[in-house]
This record gives C-alpha cells, structure tokens and sequence, in this order.
C-alpha cells in the first residue's frame, strides 16, 4: 500500500520524483523519501509527513551534481510507526545501497535475526531494512549484483514490489514483484518504474506490467526481465490512452467530489461496447463470456472486499432474479480461510477496483486450485487479478484518486446490471426491451439528478454533521446501499455510522435509538411490498423519538410526514435503483467531511489499494 516511483535518465531527476509521489500519494501519506546520486554517493532525504513536507525539505537544498538514477517512495506503515527513520529508502551498512519496498516480509525477524549476528546494524523498525542488508550481505560474500539481489529475494516470504539501487553500479536499477504492482515506463533512452499508471503518464505512455515472480533490470535504454532463478524473460510493451487530465482534479476542491461528479461519464464508458445497438441487446460475448462458458456452472461465489464487497451484495440481488442457481457473496478475508465448496463447476466472481486487493487475489487462486472458473470485475489494465482471471469485465471507470472509493462502486454496480440482463438473454428469458433504451439515457438523467440534489444534500449535512452515530437502513437491493452509505460517513467523516437489513430493527439495533442519533432510511415503491415494510420501520423509529433523513421515492408523503429531511429519488426501474440512491449518500459524508475539517481525499489510515492483509 505504498507509492514507488523510480528514474533513469538524462532529465532533471527531483521533479520527476516528486511528479510521480504526487500522484501515487494516494496509497501511502505518512512519510515519503527520496535517494539519488550525487556524484559517487547516494543521498536520503526522508520526512514523516507528506509529500509536500519532503517537497519543502528538498527545495531548501543544494541541487547541484543531482542525478540519476533515483527512487521516490511514499509510505502507509505496516511495520514501525510513521517516523523520519521508518521513512523509506534504507541503506544497508555501508551506505553503498538503498532500497524501497511496498508489501510486506513476513519472515522479516528471522532474517533480521540472523544479520544482526553476522554484525549488521539496523536504522528502522521496519521489515523492508532486511533486504538491503541481506543484498548487502550477498555482495560481501563476493555475489554480483544481480545474483546477489536474486538471492534474496528467493528468501523472502511476503508480498512486495521492490526497486533498488548502488553506488557502485549507478547505471541500474533493479526491480522484482511478488503479489505488489510495478509499473515500469518506456521513453526515448529513459527508463521509468511506479507502483501505479498515473504516476507514469506525465513522461510515457508506453509501459510493461511485471508479472509476479519477476525482476527487471533497467540499464539507460535498455530493459531486461528474468525470473527469480534468473533466466531471462519476454516482455510486452502496451500503450495506456488514458488522458493525464483525468488524473488531475479539474477545479473541484476534492478528488472525492470530482469523482462523484464524473459517475455519468464513467458509467457512459461502462457502457461502451456492451450494448448491440442493432438487436438492442447487452453483449459480452467479444470479452470472451459466451453461452457455452456458462452453461457448465452450478454455483457462483461473488467474492471482494469493502466497497466492492457491497457492489458484490447488489449484484446478488440482480443475478437471482434471473438465473436459479446457488449464489454466495463473501468477504475475500474469510473466503480465503475456509474451505469453500468449490468446483470445476463453480463460478468464481472476484471484485476489485485495484486488481491488487490482496485477499481477493489470494481467494481467486484458492478458487482456481479448486478448479473454479474465474471472472473478475475490475477498473485497472494489467493488474494482477486481471492476469490471473479467465475473463475480465473492465469497469472502464478511469482513474480513481481519492481514497473512499465512489466511481468505482458504481460501475461495478452497472457491469451487475449488465450482466443480469446479458445472463437472462442467454436463458431465453423475457426482460422489458425499453430496459435497454432506458440503460443508454440513464448516464444523461444521473448526472441532472446529481445537480439538482447537491444543494438540499449541502443544507442536510449542516443540519447533521455534529452528530455522533448514525443509522443507515434499507431493505432488499437497498440493504447494500445503506451498508456503503454508512462505509463512506465512517471513512471519510469519522462518524460511528453502522448499516442495517432495516427488518432486523427488532432484533436489538433499536435499543440505540434516541433523539441524538439520526437513521437514514432508504426506501423505494419500486420494492413493492418492502415499501410498505420500510414504512413500518420508520414507524418504529419515530415512535421512540429517534430522526429520521428519508431517501424516498418521489411523491411518498407517507414518509415525508415521518422525516425531519428528506431527499426524493426519481422512479426507475428496480434495476437501477442501487446507482440513484448511493450518489445522495456518497454527496451527503463528503459535504460532512468537508464541515468536521476531515482530509476527504486521503482519511486517515486508510489506503486506496490494499495490497497487503
């Protein structure tokens, strides 16, 4: 879960470094740290804090004899708390090496152990010091470089992206992967690595994922890969058309907001390609997922972590009215550790929006050893989940920066829909054919609902925002959108917020209900029966003093009485219901942020993609 970015060539080194930590600081902001050569020596500067503390610290110094090669790295602990000497780089003893590192060795004390006895001395608290010092040990026993950094990492057990550099041998930098992401940039004589595609865009376009088990050795101009037992490796090159200003926040004042705000545009892009405009049809078939792939399966597990975990709940409810099949969501931290019915018949849909999350990775490949086949939706190109799937649904979201997760939930909630009704066309069921037409304009008539709510969503924040605790319930397919609701007001508001089935009211959430705890209540006449279940919950509420903020369908004065603020929710189809009522949520925790002071784009311990368990 931290940013690594890295540099060869003939360019002013620093701004490179700092471009590319600005843009991966999303996955790591407790310190961040820079190594480059100057003259025969290598240089640290480290900060706890920022990006920008380390900016301030490297503009107050002496830039001349400043080259490259050089290694950024911005860091979310995992091992010693967030200081100056936990920052990464680490050298090794005798400063001749430097190294970062995102992952963690989990076999990293039995390594320290024994180096501290062949007299190495350790600076940090940290795991990644271990593999400088073990290199370092390596070399001292006459190893190459290269041998010496295969060697090693043949011993660590973990995950990790790593990149490292000497002073002995400045012309490289050394590279691997294991269950971490590494980019590695192409320019003209010029060599670039990260942890993430945004941090690459402003120098190249052209870009090579390392597969796990990899290493790259990047030399000016030239790039070979090997495998850990060093034999040499093909590589492909592939060209990224995202557009850099999709990366930038464009005048909003959060990345959160902006990318509330870009849902119609992304979802528009989920769409692209789907829908045959000929026969009016969804269409996955060019994407590999045929009649004849499916036909074989007898169960389906839906597997992810957090905000997909709940895009995984909605889907539930959209496959099961159309395929009679046995359907299972799981959280991928507890799949992973159970022995799950799994066979060659079996479905395995895995949900990421990084396509690193590590406990949807490790359930994937538990699946596939099971013999499952294996679908994943996911938002990022040559991510290791992607790689490692049968087929891949790319949500086509674009970038995503801030922390709590908005665009991505709800593409991934839309490729749901589109498979539910690809699925029902492939069974020969009946759906209503104006779906379609509908699907195509519903980017359009989400981004009109999107302004015309902001400003009551603004008025309702301000009335709430002091509040404590809050209540988030809905019945049905809005089950899942009161769990992300409540999700996002935690991560980003640091409000004690919890989300509710609202039927198991009665079963002991409402003994916390009173004056000073406000319920959010999600309820739509488009779950029949479940409205008027909904009604009675709310009744329950209000009886016991506690307020109540509806997100009702429009023209509901049922609840309207009941509710001391309300937002109205247009009438759709019960597919779509899931996309209209997240986006109030997702706008009412950012405007609470916004007024509690909190930092929206980046909450605290928390990071975008967690790699790591």
């Amino acid at each position: 879960m931290c940013g690594i970015v890295g540099y060869l060539g003939d360019r002013p080194l620093l701004p490179v470094l700092l471009e590319g930590l600005r843009r991966l600081e999303y996955r790591g902001y407790d310190s961040a740290g820079v190594v480059y050569l100057r003259g025969n020596t290598l240089e640290i500067k480290k900060v706890k804090g920022r990006v920008y503390d380390l900016e301030e610290r490297l503009f107050q110094m002496d830039h001349r004899g400043i080259k490259s090669p050089g290694l950024g790295h911005t860091r979310w602990a995992t091992h010693g708390e967030p200081s100056d000497e936990n920052a990464h780089p680490h050298f090794d003893c005798r400063g001749k090496l430097a190294l970062v590192h995102n992952g963690i060795i989990e076999n990293y004390y039995k390594l320290k152990r024994r180096l501290i006895e062949r007299g190495h001395k350790f600076n940090s608290e940290t795991d990644t010091e271990v593999i400088v010092h073990l290199v370092e040990d390596y070399l001292l026993e006459g190893l190459p470089l290269l041998d010496a950094f295969l060697r090693t990492l043949r011993e660590l057990q973990g995950a990790f992206a790593l990149a490292m550099i000497s002073a002995e041998e400045p012309d490289k930098i050394l590279v691997a992967r294991y269950q971490s992401p590494l980019v590695i940039g192409i320019g003209e004589d010029e060599l670039f690595l990260a942890s993430d595609i945004p941090a690459l865009l402003p120098f190249t376009k052209k870009m090579v994922f390392l597969e796990d088990r990899e290493v790259a050795l990047l030399q000016k101009g030239t790039l070979q890969i090997f495998d850990f037992e060093g034999r040499s490796r093909h590589y492909t090159l592939k060209e990224i058309y995202w557009d850099l200003s999709q990366a930038e926040k464009g005048g909003y004042p959060h990345f959160m907001l902006k990318e509330i705000l870009e849902q119609p545009q992304a979802l528009q892009n989920t769409l692209m390609g789907r829908i045959d405009l000929n026969t009016g049809e969804v269409d996955f078939s060019k994407e590999g997922l045929t009649k004849e792939w499916l036909s074989p399966i007898n169960k389906i597990y839906i597997v992810a972590c957090g905000t997909s975990y709940h895009a995984g709940l909605v889907g539930k409810y959209l496959l099961e009215r159309v395929i009679n099949l046995p359907l299972e969501v799981e959280l991928a931290s507890e799949f992973r550790y159970r022995n799950p019915h799994v066979t060659e018949k079996t479905l395995f849909i895995g949900i990421s929006q990084s396509g690193e999350t590590a406990d949807t990775l490790a359930s994937l490949r538990l699946a596939k050893e099971k013999g499952a086949k294996a679908l994943s939706i996911c938002n990022v190109l040559g991510s290791t989940i992607t790689r490692e799937s049968d087929i891949v649904l790319y949500t086509q979201a674009g970038p995503e920066i801030s922390v709590a997760s908005t665009k991505a939930f709800t593409t991934q909630v839309l490729i749901f829909i589109l498979l539910s009704l690809y699925w029902s066309k492939l069974l020969d069921k009946n759906y209503e054919k104006s779906l379609i037409e509908k699907l195509l304009a519903l980017p359009s008539h989400l981004g009109q609902f999107l302004e015309r709510i902001r400003p009551k969503i603004k008025e309702i924040a301000k009335h709430w925002y002091h509040a404590k605790d809050f209540l988030y319930l809905g019945r049905n397919i809005l089950y899942p959108i009161a769990l992300e609701g409540a999700l996002k007001l935690k991560e980003i508001a640091y409000i004690h917020a919890e989300g509710y089935a609202a039927g198991e009211m009665k079963h002991g959430p409402i003994a916390l209900i009173e004056d000073t705890v406000p319920t959010v209540i999600l309820s739509a006449k488009e779950t029949g029966v479940i409205f008027d279940k909904t009604l009675s919950n709310a009744e329950e509420i209000k009886s016991r003093r506690g307020p109540l903020i509806g997100v009702i369908t429009e023209g509901s004065p049922e609840f309207q009485k009941l509710c001391k603020d309300y937002i109205e929710i247009p009438r759709t189809h019960y597919e779509f219901l899931p996309l209209y009522y997240v986006l109030p949520l997702q706008l009412l925790a950012y405007e609470m942020a916004v007024l509690r002071g909190c930092d929206v784009d980046r909450p605290r311990n928390l990071a975008k993609s967690v790699t790591v368990e």
